[in-house]
This record gives structure tokens, sequence and C-alpha cells, in this order.
């Protein structure tokens, strides 16, 4: 058994290693754990099936939310309420400034909180205030719902991330974290089918009807959480505690601690320090321009060639099942392939690129042209989804992981308040600034990733390299301890390239 702890030490631990000291299990226990392949492979099958259908399920329902506006100005939210197009873009926005505003005190509260109850708490309020939009006649009212429902939603990815870095492998969490993304595309296809039927309404304004149908969903999905959704590895009710030391033992082989509710401000400066947080967050940032874009007038550039509603929103089932593909390859592809994360970042860009050249150049009478384009056009995702996951896996230090997360989300809520902005009402049907505006984008997140991966492959280089020359360095599995150490302080630590 290890010595026991001075009262001054225990704020350099993990809370993990104070788990491990309470219930009388040796560091020598984690490695038989470890090696133990057969019940490694169980436990992620339980995972699998407990924890990943409620994120999954949670993702569709917010994706669905979200599009609920769009949906909405496809059928009669312009009339009901008087608003512009311009008023639109501001909607779309709003929703992104506040999810600016609280995105780092949401991930404050998920680390120093039970971040289930945190989660579910949050969906529950969401739902609320979509059913309340519905209550909304002009353009004041629907702002201020939009800016709640930020607030609300701003805690889901962000602890998305930090949870499935928590329960899985770095090796096994690109693959999980776009098994949950790619219901994105899910809620697309959902949506679609869903709000074709409410389309059908007749006497009753359709856009109030989709939004109270979301929030009622939302607020029952909310409850399931509360009760299903475990706040962190250490007091999973549902896991053993032979099952929460074998996670301990596989969250802890990833080298970038497991769990501390301590927020630590050296971890915070070091995060603001790090040259590989900020090519993250260019990149976020850019990526999200591009879907501020899309993910708002995307079905109005579709509506610019159909001029019907209900075709519109047929058509954008099967862009659900692209989303939905784009976003499983690439993370997939992360996964299974030695070193390919900058490289999908670079790669699935560029059929986002071939859709704006699609819309920009193809005749609006070629109706076959365009919705391939349409359908191409969110290929982005797959990599944005690798670039939300990589502060999770290359971050050590559970403070300076939460931060370099948080930076990395404030990006994504800058470029989604800047993207709706670059498609003028003037320029419908074509939007040819936003379409130029994308393909720049999209051209500077290849720059980016090619910087990133330069910077990855150079620090592991040199920490081969002191390692070999360095008499005090010290090998996997010699240090016993659970300490709370950053990527920087961790002088074994190897980045995911």
């Amino acid at each position: 058994m290890e010595p026991d702890l001075k009262g001054g030490d225990t704020v350099l631990l993990d809370e993990a290693e104070l788990f491990l000291q309470q219930n009388g299990i040796p560091h020598s226990r984690l490695a038989e754990l470890l090696a133990d392949q057969d019940a490694q492979k169980k436990l992620i099958r339980k995972i699998d099936w407990t924890l990943i259908p409620l994120l999954c399920g949670t993702y569709l329902l917010q994706y669905i939310d979200k599009q609920a506006l769009g949906y909405g100005a496809v059928f009669d939210l312009f009339t009901s309420t008087g608003m512009s197009q311009d008023q639109y873009s501001w909607l779309a926005s709003v929703f992104y400034i506040a999810y600016l505003v609280a995105e780092w005190p949401a991930s404050y509260m998920a680390q120093r909180f039970p971040t289930g109850t945190v989660v579910s708490t949050c969906v529950i309020c969401w739902g609320i205030v979509l059913m309340c939009t519905a209550a909304s006649s002009n353009f004041a009212g629907m702002a201020a719902c939009r800016f709640l429902l930020g607030i609300f939603e701003a805690v889901i990815t962000p602890c998305f991330m930090m949870v499935i870095s928590m329960w899985y492998t770095r090796s096994e969490s690109p693959a999980r974290a776009g098994a949950f993304y790619c219901f994105n595309g899910f809620g697309s296809m959902v949506g679609g089918i869903l709000f074709y039927g409410v389309g059908q309404a007749k006497g009753f304004t359709i856009w109030r009807i989709i939004f109270i149908l979301c929030g009622g969903l939302t607020i029952v999905w909310g409850i399931v959480l509360y009760f299903f959704l475990p706040n962190n590895i250490l007091t999973a009710k549902r896991y053993s505690v032979e099952e929460r030391a074998m996670l301990i033992a596989r969250s802890q082989s990833n080298g970038t601690g497991v769990f501390n509710r301590k927020i630590k401000p050296y971890q915070v400066k070091e995060a603001f320090m790090d040259a590989q947080v900020w090519l993250l967050f260019l990149f976020t940032l850019l990526n999200e321009v591009v879907n501020g874009g899309i993910a708002n007038f995307g079905k109005l550039i579709v509506k610019g060639f159909t001029n019907d509603p209900l075709m519109t929103t047929v058509y954008g089932i099967p862009y659900g099942a692209w989303v939905a593909f784009f976003v499983f390859t690439g993370p997939l592809c992360a996964s299974k392939f030695k070193n390919a994360r900058t490289l999908v970042l670079m790669l699935w860009v560029v059929p986002t690129m071939a859709a704006m050249i699609i819309f920009l150049k193809i005749d609006r009478t070629n109706h076959t042209g365009l919705l391939m384009g349409y359908y191409i056009s969110p290929c982005f995702v797959g990599a944005l989804v690798i670039a939300l996951q990589m502060p999770a896996a290359n971050v050590g230090g559970y403070t300076k992981r939460v931060t370099a997360t948080s930076l990395v989300f404030l990006a994504y809520c800058v470029g989604n308040i800047i993207g709706p902005h670059a498609f003028l009402g003037s320029e419908a049907p074509v939007y040819e600034t936003g379409c130029y505006v994308i393909l720049g984008c999209s051209s500077g997140q290849i720059l980016i990733a090619i910087a990133l991966r330069l910077l990855l492959v150079h620090r592991n280089k040199k920490r081969d390299s002191e390692a070999a020359t360095s008499a005090q360095y010290v090998e996997d599995g010699e240090d016993d301890t659970l300490l709370d150490l950053t990527d920087f302080e961790n002088k074994r630590f190897r980045y995911s390239i």
C-alpha cells in the first residue's frame, strides 16, 4: 500500500488517487486490471450501452431544437412575426452570444458540481425555454428566448467531450465522440420527418407547434438524464468498485489526469500559454464561421430553387444522413489510423469547399447539382469533432484541460456569431459573399491543421530525444502516484497527432 497522505499533499492528487486509497486499492492492482483484456472488453461494452445512448439522445434533441428556428423560417416564422432576414441572422447570433457568455461558467459548474446533475438540469431548462418561445410574437421576444436557450445549451458539448475523455482511452475517444456527434445528422433526419408531418397542420401557426413539440420532448429527456447520467467514474452507482478501479486505470493510461474539483490557477495560465490550444482555437473559429452560415441558411438556399416549404423539409432528410456519415467517418478514421487526427482536420473540409464552388457556379435550374452541393457541404463537421475532442485527448491536468476546452468552445461561439452575417439577404438565393467567406475559412483551416501537425510532431520528437539522453527519465509505470500533472509537467506524455 502507498504511504499515508500528509495534510498538504491531498491538493496535489487527482481525486481518483483518493478514491483508491479510501477503498484500499494498491496501484499494482490497477496494472492487473489493465492486463485483463476480457474484463476491459466487457466494461467497454457496458459503457457503450449505458452511457453513449444518453449522449446520443441528448445530441439528437439538441440538434432538432437548434434547427427548429431554421424549420420555422421555411414555414411561417417571417410572416407571423414580421421579422426581416437581417433580424433572422441576429437570432442565430444571439444564441451563440449567450453560449459565449455562459460557456466558461458552465464548464466551471460542471467541474465543481456533479456533472450529470448539472447537464440534466440545463436540459430541462432549455426545454422550458423552447416552449416559452412559442409565445413570442416579435423579434424582441424571440431574441430573449434564443439568448436563454444559448445559456442552457452551453454546458452540453464541452461537458460531453470531457465525459468521453474520462470514460474512454485516447485511442477510443474519437470514435465515441463521433458516435454521439453524428446524431446531429440523425437529428436532421428525424426533424425533417417530424416537421414534414407538422407542416401538414391546418389552422395553426406551424413554427409555434414546432417549438412546443421540441420543448416537451426535451423536458422529458432531461428527466431521464437526471436519473441515469452518471456524474463521474468515481461515483457511478451502476458500476462496482472493481469496475470503477478499472475505469481509473484506463483513464490514468491517458496521462491527462482523471478528475479533480479543485481549480488550479497555474494550470489556467499554462493553457493560455500553450500554442496547441490557440491553433485549435483558430481552427474551430474558422470552422464555425462555416457552420454559422450553412446551418442557418442552407435550408433557405434549397428553398430558393424549390419554392416549397414542405419539399425543403423533405430534402433535409437525406442531408441528415450525409451529416451522420461525415461526422462518423472522420473520428472513425482518426481512431483507426495512427497519427491521423490532423490529417482528418485537413481533408474533411475539402468537400465543403467543393460545395461552395457548386453553389457559386451551377445554374439555379440544375436542381440535382445544387442538391449534391447541399448534401456534401456539412463534411467540415467531421473535422470539427476532432478539433473539439483534441483538448480532452492532448492536454494534461484537469483544470488545464477544462480551460483549453472552454477556450476552444469560445471560438465555437464566436464563429457561429459571425457566420450568419456573411449571408446577405440582398444576395438570395445564391449568397455569393457567404460562399466566398466559407471558401476562405476552409483554406485557412487546412493551413492551421498543417501548423498544428508540425508543432505536435516537434514536441514528441523533442521529448523522445530528452528521454533517450536523460538518466532521470522515469519509464511508464514506475511512478505509481496519480498526480494531477499537465502535459508540460509530465515528460512521459506524448501528443496524439
